[in-house]
């Protein structure tokens, strides 16, 4: 009796309004949606669910998928309808895009169940895996985060924090970094001297990730850490600042240096931002509606105002404004717009730049810096004039990209970590070579407690 009450029961056996609600939970890639409907007749076919606009089952449940998107569902009407035509009319390529926008800033969901993020600092890479957070390469200040003894880590290494905590985003600058708990939680560590890690000890560096107190009962869901300064984005929408304030980049009507994190006032009528970056010394804003406003250094016209000089307060870009644009990330030094050629990431730093297409494809372009371009045909020193694919990724799906001062780190949605240019100061995880001039496969020791492997820390 048990075995006839619960045998097993093929989905193509279920009712078609099931299966739709199946497909519509939110747990499928839109790459997971097209497999089922070339590979079933069940979800390639219409069974009279729906209007005859959609192809098939599958078409439908990325279009549920698309409406419920918080992305989706906070842009303008002519704007959405821009994507559907830039998708080609394709319900499963506009869910596609959407998808690896969020995996490209946040966090990367693995074929295999891990969550991933890469951010690199001057000489040093922060990796989360699963949770837990590992550091690699040199410092002197105490970015690595494993003590006052530690100023190098040939391999990924795991950082401990004063209690058990999971890790959801990293930010990481050159003299520091800044991580976001699942409590909302804030730590940070490295040299503080400018106040930029939010503690009011500025004698000596923090060595050890240390618990921001000041947002003790803010809770945060971002954190971007510029050159002395840090940001804060916390889970309301409000926006706090602390460190160096030389061009304003602090955004409080002024220039001074600020030793607590201290919210922006913002101007009336912006309602709350969903997304921050930081550059060198400005800051980019992402709000609800798809604006983004700027502040600080305008430097080589980076505020995107057509204008250099500074910006003390949050100013929105016009240019956006009146082409109807509608921003979904933005990252320091690049905006990645919706009319980008569907680039889901955009990566900057020290004369090279490179875009994530939503393909899983990576382009580059600029100064090959120690190989940190990834393109193993050219010399150190060339320069690359217009984007160009790196072929020596085409057979991997990269779904996120960070590039420091002479090194660059892929992770794929596989799970698997590709790194290439300097490794003199071990920042990109290898205790053997010295550089890659094209992407390498970087292996992190999981579980060396359990193996009775020591990291090499010195």
């Amino acid at each position: 009796m048990a075995a006839e009450r619960y045998r097993p029961v093929s989905i193509e056996d279920l009712p078609s309004h099931l299966v739709l609600e199946i497909l519509s939970s939110g747990k499928l890639s839109a790459i997971d949606l097209l497999h089922l409907e070339l590979t079933s007749r069940t979800f390639g076919g219409s069974h009279g669910l729906y209007l005859h606009k959609f192809r098939s089952l599958v078409d439908y449940a990325a279009y549920q998928l698309c409406v419920s998107h918080s992305v989706y569902g906070k842009m303008e009407r002519n704007a959405q309808r821009g994507l559907f035509d830039r998708c080609g009319g394709k319900w499963k390529r506009v869910l596609r895009f959407l998808q690896s926008v969020e995996q490209s800033s946040d966090m990367v969901e693995t074929s295999a169940g891990n969550q991933m993020q890469i951010t690199t600092g001057r000489y040093h890479t922060l990796l989360i895996s699963n949770s837990s957070l590992y550091s690699c390469g040199s410092s002197l200040c105490g970015v690595l985060g494993h003590g006052l003894e530690t100023k190098q880590c040939v391999t990924f290494t795991r950082i401990n924090f004063p209690s058990p905590a999971q890790v959801v985003q990293v930010s990481a600058s050159h003299n520091h970094a800044a991580f976001v708990m699942q409590s909302g939680e804030v730590f940070t560590c490295g040299d503080n001297s400018s106040f930029c890690c939010g503690h009011k000890d500025t004698n000596r560096p923090i060595f050890r990730s240390r618990l921001v107190e000041a947002l003790k009962g803010l809770p945060c869901k971002q954190v971007a850490t510029g050159l002395n300064f840090t940001v804060f984005l916390t889970r309301q929408g409000h926006v706090y600042t602390c460190g160096a304030n030389t061009h304003g980049q602090l955004g409080h009507g002024d220039t001074i240096d600020s030793p607590a994190p201290k919210m922006i006032e913002l101007p009336e009528g912006i309602g709350y931002i969903v997304q921050i970056a930081a550059g060198p010394s400005y800051v980019l804003a992402v709000a609800d509606n798809g604006v983004v406003y700027s502040f600080g250094s305008g430097s080589n016209f980076c505020l995107g105002h057509g204008e250099q000089h500074d910006e003390f307060q949050p100013r929105a870009i016009q240019t956006f404004k009146r082409k109807g644009i509608h921003v979904v990330r933005v990252s320091a030094e690049l905006l990645n717009k919706l009319k980008s050629h569907l680039a889901v990431q955009v990566c900057a730093r020290k004369r090279k730049t490179f875009v994530l297409g939503d393909n899983g494809s990576v382009y580059g372009c600029g100064w090959m810096g120690f190989g940190s371009l990834g393109f193993p045909d050219r010399r150190v020193s060339d320069k690359i004039l217009s984007p160009r694919i790196l072929d020596s990724l085409r057979a991997h799906h990269v779904s996120q990209i960070s590039t420091g001062l002479y090194h660059t780190v892929v992770v794929t949605n596989r799970g698997k970590l590709f790194g290439f240019g300097d490794n003199e100061r071990a920042q990109l995880g290898h205790d053997t070579l010295r550089g890659c001039l094209e992407p390498t496969e970087i292996f992190i020791q999981e579980m060396a407690d359990d193996v009775d492997i020591v990291p090499e820390c010195v």
